[in-house]
């Protein structure tokens, strides 16, 4: 039986030698098998042609697009036509690029490098988490369940989930100790990298309210809704439109509002189709019912903060005109991640093989999408 988290502890706040060094292993141990899968599986799929270098095949999808953004701003490179769903990116990805850069010549390793950094931080947070109130040994397989889900190809190339992720988990591990002046500057650190800082921020104001927290310390909730303030005036400055960010996923992917209904029926025509993408939207549409999945456990446990936080991803996501990177968005839902560590921590004999059977379902997908990805097909 999953228990709710317990109250913050005063031994909690330092973390135990052996968790940090667990999930560092874990995290530097799963690069270098990525690594290994890049090399040989791309000399296996090749067929005896030239492979493309290993920094080549990273360089695909949002990557090249937060690369562009970085080296020339929203405006796009000017020598080719411009591209209108650059503003759905936020800032702070590329910033740290352009900062990387100045040290890393080559726009794609310093994303990798980035990427690299960025998913030490948070594994360490997310495997804290998972022991903060929780049972020993949970940190470890929390940290397992993420590297091995399908997506975690995006965590390794130069995406934002992993920078995103490495503000947000320590943000809401400082919240769980009640320490919100931190939370609140973390939570603004992960607005500026993505629109999920948004669901970030309420989930927060859910959480102190909850934990009934003095309301001296309400006033830091406000913190992590600036930088959406401050992006939103920016482009407002550039092309007068305070949604700027909104109408690029619009104009760049066809992206809106609509009936979960009519979002499900598109999606389903697309994955039961012949095209090239079939498979990836039949994945999206599993990535949706996990989703779902998820929203009701956490109703039912009433983990009031992580269902705001993963409901309203979720519903934003199954009401958008059609399933998009549903699975991708799936790694920042650490609550997932923490329901599988403390489901598969040993109690009855059959929940250690919770893990193990996760990791044989999830595994091979896993090596499957980081091929794909590197070979620039359309993953999620």
């Amino acid at each position: 039986m999953i228990t709710p988290l317990e109250p913050p502890r005063a031994a909690a706040l330092e973390p135990p030698r052996a968790t940090v060094m667990e999930a560092l292993t874990l995290w530097l141990g799963s690069r270098l098998g990525t690594v290994v899968l890049a090399i040989v599986g791309a000399g296996v799929m090749s067929g005896g042609e030239t492979v493309a270098p290993f920094l080549e095949r990273w360089g695909h999808w949002d990557a090249k697009l937060l690369a562009t953004i970085a080296q020339y701003g929203y405006a796009g490179d000017p020598t080719v036509e411009p591209d209108k769903g650059l503003p759905a990116f936020f800032p702070g990805m590329p910033l740290m690029l352009r900062a990387v850069h100045l040290f890393v010549d080559d726009w794609t390793l310093a994303g990798l490098l980035i990427s690299f950094v960025a998913g030490g931080v948070a594994t360490v947070a997310l495997a804290r988490l998972a022991e903060f109130g929780g049972p020993p040994g949970a940190g470890w397989r929390a940290v397992l369940a993420l590297l091995l889900w399908p997506m975690s190809v995006f965590l390794f190339t130069g995406y934002s989930e992993a920078l995103f992720l490495a503000f947000a988990l320590p943000a809401w591990l400082a919240a769980r100790q009640g320490r919100w002046s931190l939370a609140a500057g973390l939570a603004a650190g992960a607005s500026c990298m993505r629109i999920t800082g948004l669901f970030l921020a309420c989930a927060l104001i859910v959480e102190f309210f909850t934990r009934r927290q003095p309301v001296r310390q309400a006033a830091w909730l406000a913190l992590p809704f600036v930088p959406l303030v401050l992006y939103s005036a920016y482009h407002y400055s550039r092309s007068g439109d305070w949604l700027a960010w909104k109408h690029a996923q619009e104009a760049g992917w066809g992206r809106h509002m609509v009936w979960p209904w009519e979002s499900l029926i598109t999606t389903w025509n697309s994955a039961m189709g012949d095209g090239g993408f079939a498979w990836a939207f039949r994945m999206e549409i599993a990535g949706a019912v996990v989703g779902i999945g998820l929203v009701l456990v956490l109703l039912y446990l009433r983990r009031w903060s992580e269902l705001v936080y993963v409901g309203l991803q979720v519903g934003a996501l199954v009401c958008s005109a059609y399933y998009l990177s549903i699975p991708r968005s799936a790694l920042l839902w650490w609550p997932l991640f923490l329901l599988i560590a403390r489901g598969s921590t040993p109690g009855a004999r059959w929940r250690q093989w919770v893990i193990v059977l996760y990791a044989l379902v999830a595994g091979p997908l896993m090596a499957l999408n980081t091929l794909t990805f590197m070979d620039g097909a359309w993953v999620g």
